[in-house]
């Protein structure tokens, strides 16, 4: 076991540079290795497609990848290809190609050049492709976005369905599936679809501590809300999703009229525009971005502070999606959904003119986003326990982080109303989903209650002292504490888990919240809660934001060149006045101060006497010797282009210590010409499409960048590049 766990790190230095794994990504690759049929959950972002290619590289044989979309297929290979000497260790096998190119990748996959080969599925239906790929060793088949399988994903293929059946024309080799999204009944779907219920699954955790989530009323005067909440975050960046263009258009000049900067995004639009209303997004040139659900596939930015949904959504697996987009650089997120029933019944209408299986699928897929707008009891607990995962409403991580939680509805005791609930599912023999549970309780008949004749037992009508609200309610929260479970073969009818049963028996407490009835007292409640966790001075903030861009223009850098948000956030806080204070303000420094403090001292000079603000005493923080003692070492010895392994091990740092003090020297403003040591680890070409990478980025995250790269690139090679970039364009 050992000696597997130490090639497989060698093997992941030497193919993508990274000296560690990312979360569940070792267990995987060993599953892959030990030829186990493997299925993979990871959310967009965990590292998903490094699963099946390094075991792809590493084994004999070629792995046959099954992708949906052309163009992330290219952006592959062309990331593989960059690992290799050799361009044919990566190749596309699909309706683009001429015949000579497909004469090509078939000789570079029978002379076992071919590591990963990627295909649509379309292209595995091609009688003389699966007659050749039977002749050559296939590694294993890996098929990603499997949630593609079922009807119940959000973006079902139908051929992908048949997958299984030409996969087993290739003979007994290993499955991979692996999706970013799934209920665990589209789990269970892809299992069963792909054959492989013997398969090793990984699932990591759904669970974004950092995203606050909030339902409010869709009420006449939403574009004034949305307008105010979007005020209240003044400069910052945010999505907002409608389901129809029109819309989208609609809400665009409505927050335009009102001094929002904000673009329109649909599909309607010609591909010029879209992309530059993308690219306004991305730089910064607009704070809001209003959309239908085109848009965001492509868009990585970092910072985006708020999404609302001005139309609720069609599934809670878009809703998760979508919502996922705001805060993935770990700060901030607010998730604002407005609901209203009537949307949901222009829903059900737009879905009366499909097939019965998908209106069907379309139904159910719709009863849990209202179930979702409608608890009251914690939406984070509700959302992982629809991705199959168990939360702990007290102590998980981001507990705290919605608006149920933080404004709770009255509690109360419902022993023997769920005792009386979990009979009446188990007496009901099985047959029914929540709605004739409901009937059946309250005493109303349906023709399915007709037909089973429910309606003659002694237990009929036993709960009509309660409202159908109320019992919708109570389902939906003992469900949530695994009382009761939804049947995945029948999808929606409800049956008594083991601890139902046992509840049964021996009935314990149950407080039970009330289901939200919305109305607009609550609202401004909601509004309170979530902005008292806001950052000291919103509108110096907004100030400081934009002369930072004004002075980026003036350069031609991006904004974070000039200050990052930490210090401009304790500007903020501690509104410094004279270059001393300025210094002392958290990443700025001398170097810093001088080049860019003058502009910014004025402004908050001046903001301060015309607001009469009183300062905080405590703006000098003096910096412990031994750390400018340190500096002083690193900042010499670099200029005598001593190694950097010399450099910390004399100071006894790690590598990574070390990384840390050369970028506060450079955030600060001094500069460190490492060019010398850069010289050695990355040609001149690799350095510039790094360097006009971060040029062009309105972030200078590092993982973001890692991603961007795709493991062209290791971490200390990017932090390496900033640290220059930073000496070279802003010191």
């Amino acid at each position: 076991m050992n000696s597997n766990l130490i090639d497989l790190h060698k093997e992941l230095k030497k193919y993508f540079g990274f000296n560690q794994f990312k979360g569940l990504q070792e267990q995987v690759i060993k599953s892959i290795v030990a030829q186990k049929n493997t299925f993979v959950i990871m959310p967009t972002g965990g590292g998903k497609s490094l699963c099946y290619q390094l075991p792809a590289l590493i084994q004999e044989g070629t792995a046959i990848v099954v992708s949906p979309l052309i163009a992330l297929m290219k952006n592959q290979v062309d990331a593989i290809r960059s690992v290799s000497t050799n361009d044919g260790i990566a190749h596309v096998l699909n309706s683009s190609l001429t015949k000579t190119e497909i004469n090509q990748v078939k000789k570079d996959i029978t002379s076992g050049i071919t590591k990963l080969l990627y295909v649509a599925p379309e292209s595995l239906t091609k009688e003389e492709y699966i007659e050749f790929l039977k002749t050559v060793p296939i590694s294993f088949v890996a098929i990603d976005e499997a949630h593609c399988i079922s009807e119940w994903g959000h973006d079902f293929r139908p051929e992908y369905r048949n997958l299984r059946t030409i996969i087993k024309h290739l003979g007994d080799v290993p499955v991979i599936g692996l999706t970013a999204t799934a209920t665990p009944k589209v789990q269970e779907d892809i299992l069963k679809n792909l054959d492989m219920s013997d398969a090793n699954t990984f699932k990591a955790s759904f669970n974004r501590p950092n995203l606050y989530y909030e339902v409010r009323t869709k009420t006449k005067n939403i574009e004034s809300d949305i307008i105010r909440f979007i005020k209240q975050h003044k400069g910052k960046s945010g999505i907002i999703y409608c389901l129809s263009r029109k819309k989208v258009e609609a809400i665009a000049e409505v927050l335009q009229v009102n001094g929002i900067s904000a673009v329109p995004y649909h599909a309607g639009l010609d591909a010029k525009t879209r992309a530059k209303h993308q690219d306004m997004f991305l730089m910064e040139d607009v704070d809001v971005v209003v959309a239908t659900i085109a848009f965001g596939m492509g868009i990585d930015k970092p910072d985006v502070r708020f999404v609302i949904h001005h139309d609720i959504p069609k599934s809670l697996e878009s809703y998760y999606q979508e919502t996922g987009r705001a805060g993935r650089d770990g700060g901030e997120g607010h998730c604002l959904a407005y609901y209203s029933y009537k949307d949901v019944e222009k829903l059900e209408k737009f879905m009366s003119g499909k097939p019965v299986a998908e209106q069907e699928i379309g139904f159910a897929l719709l009863q849990e986003v209202v179930a979702y707008a409608e608890t009251s009891m914690s939406r984070r607990k509700f959302l992982l326990h629809y991705f199959g995962e168990e939360f702990d409403g007290e102590t998980g991580d981001g507990a705290d982080m919605d608006d149920n939680v933080r404004n709770p509805k009255l509690k109360i005791e419902a022993q023997e109303n769920v005792k009386k609930l979990l009979e009446v599912v188990r007496d009901t023999k099985y047959l029914y989903k929540s709605k004739e549970v409901v009937y059946t309780l309250i005493g109303r008949v349906n023709a399915t209650i007709k037909a089973h004749r429910t309606d003659s037992q002694a237990f009929f009508g036993c709960g009509k002292d309660q409202e159908e609200r109320y019992w919708m309610a109570l389902i939906r929260q003992v469900l949530v504490e695994g009382m009761l479970t939804k049947d995945i073969e029948t999808y929606g009818i409800i049956k008594v888990s083991d601890k139902g049963h046992a509840y049964i028996k021996n009935p314990t407490t149950f407080m039970m919240s009330e289901d939200h009835e919305y109305n607009e007292a609550e609202d401004d409640a909601i509004v309170t809660a979530a902005k008292s966790s806001g950052i000291a001075d919103e509108v110096l903030m907004g100030m400081l934001r934009d002369l930072r861009k004004k002075v980026a223009k003036k350069i031609g850098v991006p904004p974070f060149v000039v200050f990052q948000d930490p210090s401009l956030e304790d500007m903020a806080l501690k509104y410094p006045i004279t270059m001393v204070e300025l210094i002392n303000i958290h990443g700025v420094g001398e170097g810093k101060a001088k080049k860019y403090g003058n502009e910014f001292i004025e402004l908050i000079n001046r903001y301060v006497e015309d607001n009469d603000i009183i300062r905080p005493d405590d703006l000098v923080v003096k910096s412990t010797g031994a750390n400018s003692i340190n500096k002083l070492y690193i900042i010499q010895n670099i200029d005598r282009k001593l190694s950097l392994e010399d450099i910390a091990s004399a100071k006894g740092l790690k590598m990574d210590d070390l990384l840390k003090e050369m970028e506060q020297i450079v955030n600060s403003g001094t500069k460190l010409n490492i060019k010398y040591w850069i010289d050695e680890m990355l040609d001149e070409d690799q350095q510039e499409e790094i360097h006009d990478y971060f040029m062009d980025s309105e972030s200078d995250n590092i993982e973001k960048a890692l991603k961007e790269f795709d493991g062209d690139y290791d971490i200390e090679e990017l932090r390496l590049m900033r640290i220059k970039f930073i000496s070279e364009v802003a010191n």
